[in-house]
């Protein structure tokens, strides 16, 4: 017994030598003399800890590049309750204006004890909104004459406004099913089980792509509307975000403020994108991150996105406990509120506010000349010093805003739909995505409805061969 116990504990030495990392090259040579069943349990014990440590052994494996669920912490309970505030108005849906069919309901006895009842004359209303059990797509036969002109010596015949070309599909099944892809980020194989189960329309995915190619280039004016509207106004968000074209990482880049929203897929995330964008100097106000790419740009004005850095400072909280960075932190955590609460204010205008927001800027202005050793401090000073004439413009500019939400909300529906539909498989693919989300997206920030509007377009450049100019209507003007 002492002898086994004796070479047990041996083995359990060594065993824990390779898992330590400290396993000599005689406690290897000593391994291989206790024979080759020692050798297996060695093996075995090793790779069941691994195993455990890589998360293997309890939890399924995670895709490269994602980090795993069950080490993710969990969120903070939300510091606000969801809804309205109280004291809110409440709402609830208008009543329909109209109403296609009535129908009475009477008990023939009563549904309790099952005994005759006395009529009366009471009654009362309840509305139904439903949708009918067949629906159909309408099929319209065109019978279209040709007749001969004796000047032009040949045949003409008329132009069906309802539909492209050669197209069996009209504008309205077109617009619908790209609205559905490019505006609500819906799948192709999802849309086609719409059309199949609910429309009872068959289509294969080649068919509904050529389609959209086609609306696309016919909407290509309204893209460049956009885009210029966007580079004369007087203030725009801008984001980005990474993309897929042909398994080659590319880039969409977001361009948006309260009434356009221009997206463009790229290949660089750098100045030659923003350049292909620019074309001319831009003299409006730039909301954007820290992306050093922006600097390019040569705006008159430019706005840093507070959201950001104050997330930074959150994120370096954790893993700097310095008195150093402590300090840095919350003095500049305190002049970025102290700024948002100033621009917060009901009766805020930069005439009226003009001492504060100077006090404002002169405390930044001491705060760059601080001096420290400390790493994340001298970061952050550097960036704030490259942008010191950025971070407070939105004191300066009653349409600017003081962070670059709105750019990301912009963003996120493209975010969506990459996931769901794992980007494009062609240029062409990706030049119709960025033609359609900007178009889709820009109706809906100007109120207008996409189906009814892209449809008028396309009848009327059916007629007259172009489209009529972006409509200007807003949510403001509703």
């Amino acid at each position: 017994m002492g002898h086994q116990d004796t070479l047990s504990s041996s083995l359990n030495a060594i065993i824990e030598a390779i898992l330590n990392g400290t396993c000599t090259k005689e406690q290897s040579l000593q391994l291989a003399r206790l024979g080759p069943e020692a050798v297996q349990l060695a093996v075995l014990a090793a790779t069941d800890t691994i195993a455990q440590l890589k998360g293997q052994a309890s939890h399924p494996s995670t895709p490269s590049a994602q980090r795993p669920v069950y080490t993710k912490p969990n969120k903070n309970r939300r510091k606000t309750k969801r809804g309205a505030k109280p004291g809110h108005p409440a709402t609830r849906r208008k009543t329909p204006e109209r109403i296609d069919r009535q129908e009475e309901h009477r008990c023939d006895v009563c549904p309790d004890c099952g005994g005759p009842l006395q009529r009366c004359n009471r009654t009362r209303k309840r509305i139904l909104e439903d949708i009918p059990k067949d629906i159909e797509t309408e099929i319209t036969e065109h019978t279209i004459h040709r007749d001969y002109c004796p000047h032009c010596k040949k045949h003409v015949e008329p132009v069906v406004p309802d539909a492209l070309p050669k197209a069996s599909l009209g504008h309205r099944f077109v617009c619908f099913t790209a609205w559905l892809h490019y505006g609500l980020g819906v799948t192709l194989a999802h849309i086609k089980a719409i059309l199949g189960c609910h429309l009872h329309t068959v289509l294969s995915s080649g068919g509904l792509l050529s389609m959209w190619y086609r609306l696309a280039e016919v909407l290509a004016d309204w893209y460049e509307q956009i885009g210029q509207q966007a580079r004369d106004s007087g203030h725009l968000h801008a984001d980005e975000t990474g993309w897929r074209v042909s398994g080659r990482t590319h880039w969409l880049w977001c361009f948006a403020n309260g009434r356009v929203c221009y997206y463009m897929i790229d290949r660089s995330r750098g100045s030659p994108a923003l350049q292909r964008f620019f074309t001319t100097l831009f003299e409006g106000v730039l909301i954007t991150d820290f992306w050093a790419a922006y600097n390019s740009v040569g705006a008159v004005l430019r706005q840093c996105c507070h959201a950001h850095l104050l997330r930074e400072l959150e994120k370096t909280d954790q893993a700097n406990g310095s008195e150093a960075w402590r300090a840095f932190s919350k003095t500049l955590r305190r002049l970025i509120k102290d700024a948002i609460r100033l621009r917060r204010r009901e009766n805020f205008t930069p005439d009226r506010y003009a001492r504060r927001i100077d006090r404002i800027e002169r405390r930044l202005a001491q705060l760059l000349e601080h001096a420290t050793d400390d790493t994340d401090v001298n970061r952050l000073l550097k960036r704030l010093r490259r942008h010191q004439g950025d971070l407070f413009t939105f004191l300066h500019r009653m349409d600017v805003a003081y962070d670059n939400n709105f750019a990301e909300r912009q963003i996120r529906p493209a975010v969506v739909l990459r996931k769901n539909s794992q980007c494009n498989h062609s240029d062409k693919g990706a030049a119709t995505q960025a033609v359609m989300m900007s178009v889709y997206q820009t109706l809906k920030l100007r109120g207008l409805n996409p189906l009814d509007t892209i449809v008028t377009a396309m009848t009327q450049y059916m007629k007259t061969g172009q489209l009529p100019p972006l409509p200007e209507k807003t949510v403001a003007d509703q």
